[in-house]
């Protein structure tokens, strides 16, 4: 189930995922699992991530957003055109405690 975001925190997201690029692009291919284990793997690693729907369909890609964020559990940011911004926070390790980024 998608976390629940608040408007101060969806604001705040937005203003972060303002300078990103896409990490992941959706072409004519479509939504494919492929497509949405490589959204998965991109939100584990970033937490908040840009995608770009190839469609020029504005309902298929307001269906295609819906059924990203269903998949990965994702909180929907922001849509524009055809680049949506979610988000969704990095898994707890099995301490209770999230990951931290070690540097080596």
């Amino acid at each position: 189930m998608p976390v629940p975001l608040t408007p101060r925190e969806r604001a705040h997201l937005k203003a972060r995922a303002h300078a990103l690029e896409p990490k992941v692009m959706v072409g004519h291919g479509g939504l494919t699992p492929a497509v949405i284990a490589e959204i998965d793997r991109a939100l584990l690693a970033h937490e908040l991530i840009k995608v770009k729907m190839v469609s020029d369909d504005r309902d298929a890609r307001k269906a295609m957003a819906e059924a990203i964020c269903a998949g990965t559990d994702a909180a929907p940011v922001q849509q524009v055109g055809k680049v949506i911004a979610i988000w969704r926070p990095k898994p707890e390790d099995a301490t209770g405690a999230k990951e931290s980024k070690r540097k080596s």
